[in-house]
């Protein structure tokens, strides 16, 4: 079935989609961003900075809050009002005892309403309490069209963010193990269950090889929102639609033309040395860490970088200087130059001449 899938939506694309070199085509949604995980790079966007309601994709947030809690294998009670949330639910019992492990992986793969509320009180000591967590996160990511009124995404008019901010705050999940995991599991079985957790995004089970991981999210009002990663070599990215009816081929034909158009490039190789700076019979070697990022074929020449020295003085690999990478003008990679061990130069006659006249010199003045 999963092959299947896969061959009907390779047939619609190949009617659809462009050749190399051509751009993106439209996409359904009424906000779209697609980024590269390792540095943000904005490859493709629609209205991506604008608010708008989110539905389920807010889980991203309760779930990595969840994660880096600490408490992932405290058993946490269902309360009267987890159970009764309305939406999609892991059919949770008032009183019933799970680990906020498996409330996550219910959180994720089933988007259980109820998951996200017995969570939320049990990390934030109450949903409110939880709230406050959820927005401090927002704000420390730098996520500044969002604010969070719930740790589920029902319907609020002060609950909304943007395709960017989401994108922000799944980048920065998925930098953790766990979360990253979890997000990537096509179905999980709870202890406190006896069936299986089948999860919800189909760009991860069925449609898309390359997919990682992601979050699912609907309400009548806000309509479909979809959060995705996706992995082709070696090159990982990050797909967010908001209010995006055909979201599954909006993913698709985004991660498709990212992956034709960037590759990851080296703007500096690790350990090479680019600096040989002179201090009188001192030479003092200067070195990067190894620089990537997405460029297309045609953005590589025109790079530029401009280095700046601050000093030459210190211990082996303590910063010297910095270099700056820019394309088309904007500033693109600010890297340190760490310094390598300094080497004694064998002195020429200038230098001998010019130490002698500075020791003429202080003799005179003595």
């Amino acid at each position: 079935m999963r092959k299947l899938s896969i061959l009907i939506l390779t047939i619609l694309l190949s009617i659809t989609w462009p050749s190399a070199g051509q751009a993106l085509p439209g996409v359904s949604a009424e906000n779209a961003v697609l980024i590269e995980q390792s540095t943000g790079r904005i490859l493709f966007e629609k209205a991506a900075h604008e608010k708008q309601s989110i539905a389920s994709i807010t889980k991203i947030m309760t779930a990595i809050i969840a994660i880096e809690s600490g408490k992932m294998d405290e058993r946490a009670t269902a309360s009267r009002e987890a159970v009764y949330t309305e939406g999609s639910s892991i059919y949770l019992e008032e009183g019933e005892k799970m680990t906020i492990k498996d409330l996550v992986y219910g959180l994720m793969l089933r988007s259980g309403n109820d998951a996200a509320v017995t969570i939320a009180e049990h990390i934030g000591g109450s949903v409110e309490g939880f709230v406050y967590l959820m927005n401090e996160k927002a704000d420390w990511l730098g996520m500044t069209n969002t604010n969070f009124e719930n740790p589920h995404g029902l319907d609020s008019e002060k609950h909304y963010s943007s395709a960017y901010d989401m994108a922000l705050l799944m980048r920065y999940a998925m930098d953790n193990d766990i979360f990253r995991e979890i997000s990537g599991t096509e179905r999980y079985k709870s202890e406190n269950r006896t069936y299986y957790w089948q999860n919800k995004n189909k760009l991860l089970t069925k449609y898309y090889e390359y997919c990682t991981g992601g979050k699912t999210g609907y309400t009548k009002k806000t309509g479909r929102t979809l959060v995705t990663t996706a992995k082709k070599n070696g090159m990982e990215l990050i797909a967010v639609t908001l209010n995006a009816p055909d979201d599954w081929n909006d993913h698709i034909h985004m991660y498709e033309y990212g992956f034709d158009q960037y590759d990851l490039k080296s703007l500096s190789e690790e350990g090479k040395k680019y600096f040989n700076i002179l201090d009188w019979n001192t030479e003092t070697a200067g070195y990067h860490r190894e620089v990537i990022y997405p460029l297309t074929e045609e953005e590589v020449s025109l790079i530029k970088k401009k280095n700046f020295l601050l000093a030459n003085e210190g211990e082996k690999g303590e910063i010297i200087g910095r270099s700056v990478f820019y394309l088309n003008d904007e500033e693109i990679a600010n890297i340190p130059i760490y310094r390598e061990e300094k080497k004694e130069k064998e002195a020429s006659f200038f230098m001998d001449t010019l130490n002698v006249l500075k020791k003429v010199i202080g003799m005179q003045n003595g």
